[in-house]
C-alpha cells in the first residue's frame, strides 16, 4: 500500500485527490494545510470508509509522522522548493505541482536531492495528460498530419462569474512575483501551454514575449494581452497568445477559460478545441487530412480528466510501470522557458533556452 500525504488543501486539491479514488494500492492517509479547518474538511471528504485521514498544520510534522510514503505538494509556488526538499530529506517520494519552483537554482537543488537519495520525484503537469492532447500526440506520432511544422495556442480567460470562485488570497499570491514567480496567465497558467507546446512539438530553444496588462473588475492586473513566439528544435515555430475577455461566457466546471491548440503538419492539421472550459460546442479534437475532416469525441474532455490521468501516471510510475511525466529535468526545461518569457518581455528581445 502506498500512503499519500497531500500538503495544501486549496481548490485544486480535490482534483488531485480524485485520481486516487478506487485504487487498491494507493490511499490518502494524511493532509496538511495552515488552515486546519480546511485540512480537516478534506480529510473527511477523502477518507476511506474503513480508515481516518490524519490532519496537520505543519508539513514538517506530516513528513516525520511515519504515515506517508509520497508527498503531493500543492502549495503556492514559492513553497514548492522547501516542501519538496524537506520531504525528500525525510526519505519520501515527492510529486510537486507545476511550476516546480520559481528559480532554476531551486529546481536544480530538487533534482539533485532526489537523485542523491534515489527518491521518486515528479513535476505534476496535467495538460500533457489531457485526453484530447494525449490523443493528438498519438496521431502526430503515427504520422497522421505528416511532419509537424508549427503550433498555435490560444488562451482566453473569460467572465469569472461562470466558473470557480477563487478566493482573493489565492489570486493575490499569483500576482506577487516573489511568491508566484511570474505573471498569473503567462507564467502560472502559461506553464500548461508551454507543456502542451513541448509535448506536441519538442524541445523549446528560444522564446520572445510581448506582455501587456489589463485591469480586472476587482482592482488586480492581469498579464494580458500577450503574444509569445517559440522556436523549437529543427527550426519549427509556434505562437502562444493570451486575451482576457471579462464579459465572455465560457462553459466550465472549473476555471472560466477557453483553450485552443492548432498543430499544422506537412500533410494535415489538427485542432484541440477546449481545455479548462469551452465556448463553441465542437468535438474536442478535430483532424483534417487527405481532404477529409475527422471529429474525435470518444474521450473525456473535462479539465478534471487530465488530473485523474496524471495521478494514474504517478501511481504507475511508483509501481515501476512507466516513467513519471514530468520528470525533474523536463519540469526544469519548462520552468526555464517560463522564466525566459518574463525576461524576454522585460528586455524586449528573444531569449535562448539552454
Amino acid at each position: 500500500m502506498f500512503r499519500v500525504g497531500i500538503v495544501g488543501c486549496g481548490r485544486i486539491s480535490d482534483l488531485h485527490a480524485s485520481g486516487y479514488r478506487g485504487s487498491d494500492d494507493f490511499r490518502i492517509t494524511a493532509v496538511c494545510d495552515v488552515d486546519r479547518e480546511a485540512a480537516a474538511a478534506k480529510a473527511r471528504a477523502w477518507g476511506a470508509p474503513d480508515s481516518t485521514v490524519a490532519v496537520y498544520e505543519d508539513y514538517r510534522a506530516l513528513c516525520h509522522s511515519g504515515e506517508v510514503d509520497l508527498v503531493e505538494a500543492l502549495v503556492p509556488h514559492h513553497m514548492h522548493h522547501p516542501v519538496a526538499m524537506y520531504a525528500l530529506r525525510a526519505g519520501l517520494g515527492v510529486s510537486v505541482q507545476k511550476p516546480m519552483a520559481i528559480t532554476l537554482a531551486e529546481a536544480d537543488g530538487m533534482i539533485a536531492e532526489a537523485a542523491r537519495r534515489g527518491a521518486f520525484f515528479k513535476v505534476y503537469e496535467n495538460f500533457v495528460h489531457y485526453p484530447p492532447i494525449a490523443r493528438a500526440r498519438r496521431i502526430i506520432d503515427e504520422g497522421g498530419i505528416g511532419e509537424p511544422l508549427g503550433v498555435r495556442i490560444k488562451s482566453n480567460p473569460g467572465d469569472p462569474a461562470f466558473g470557480w470562485r477563487v478566493p482573493r488570497e489565492a489570486r493575490e499570491w499569483r500576482h506577487d512575483p516573489n511568491r508566484g514567480g511570474g505573471g498569473p496567465l503567462t507564467f502560472d497558467d502559461g506553464h500548461h501551454k508551454l507543456a502542451a507546446a513541448w509535448f506536441l512539438m519538442g524541445r523549446i530553444e528560444r522564446v520572445y514575449a510581448q506582455i501587456g496588462s489589463t485591469a480586472t473588475r476587482d482592482g488586480m492586473t492581469l498579464d494580458a494581452p500577450a503574444v509569445i513566439t517559440f522556436g523549437f528544435s529543427g527550426g519549427r515555430m509556434g505562437v502562444f497568445d493570451v486575451v482576457y475577455s471579462p464579459g465572455l461566457r465560457i462553459f466550465s466546471d472549473n476555471y472560466p477559460q477557453d483553450d485552443h491548440v492548432e498543430v499544422t503538419g506537412s500533410e494535415g492539421i489538427l485542432w484541440i478545441t477546449r481545455g479548462h472550459g469551452r465556448t463553441v460546442p465542437r468535438a474536442p479534437l478535430i483532424v483534417y487530412r487527405g481532404g477529409v475532416t475527422y471529429e474525435y469525441d470518444d474521450m473525456p474532455s473535462g479539465w478534471e480528466a487530465s488530473f485523474a490521468a496524471s495521478t494514474r501516471n504517478t501511481m504507475a510510475a511508483l509501481r515501476g510501470e512507466e516513467p513519471p511525466s514530468l520528470t525533474g529535468e523536463e519540469g526544469r526545461h519548462l520552468l526555464e522557458a517560463g522564466l525566459a518569457l518574463q525576461k524576454s518581455a522585460a528586455a524586449d528581445r528573444p531569449i535562448p533556452i539552454s
